[in-house]
């Protein structure tokens, strides 16, 4: 199967960055955020650009991590425990740089026979 042809198949992923209130970057360092989260997705994950989904959450903190990020995906054979690892320290790298704050980061893996979507 070839690159493009992986990406057609390989949607999802969905990353949710919960954020302080008080430490939610501005409009402009979120955009290279999001920038920076969409490559890892389509060069790591071999995510379709047009499948990937990013948002920020504001929160008011309570305890723990500063920052939670979770990323939902659809399972892959490419998509490998040595993959989603490094994935998540790529990702970790880039939050802490582009936000300022450091993020508990949990990825789900979900098969495609279980996830039901529209839009």
């Amino acid at each position: 199967m070839s690159l493009p042809e992986l990406r057609g198949s390989a949607a999802m992923p969905n990353v949710t960055i919960f954020i302080p209130s008080e430490k939610m970057p501005e409009d402009g360092i979120l955009a290279d955020l999001t920038d920076q989260c969409s490559q890892l997705c389509t060069d790591m994950l071999k995510a379709a650009p047009e499948n990937v989904h990013i948002i920020y959450v504001a929160v008011r903190h309570g305890r723990g991590h500063e920052a939670f990020a979770e990323i939902k995906y659809r399972a892959q054979p490419f998509r490998t425990k040595a993959v989603m690892a490094a994935f998540m320290e790529r990702l970790d790298d880039v939050i802490r740089r582009g936000a300022g704050v450091t993020a508990r980061i949990r990825c789900f893996g979900h098969q495609a026979s279980a996830i039901h979507a529209r839009n």
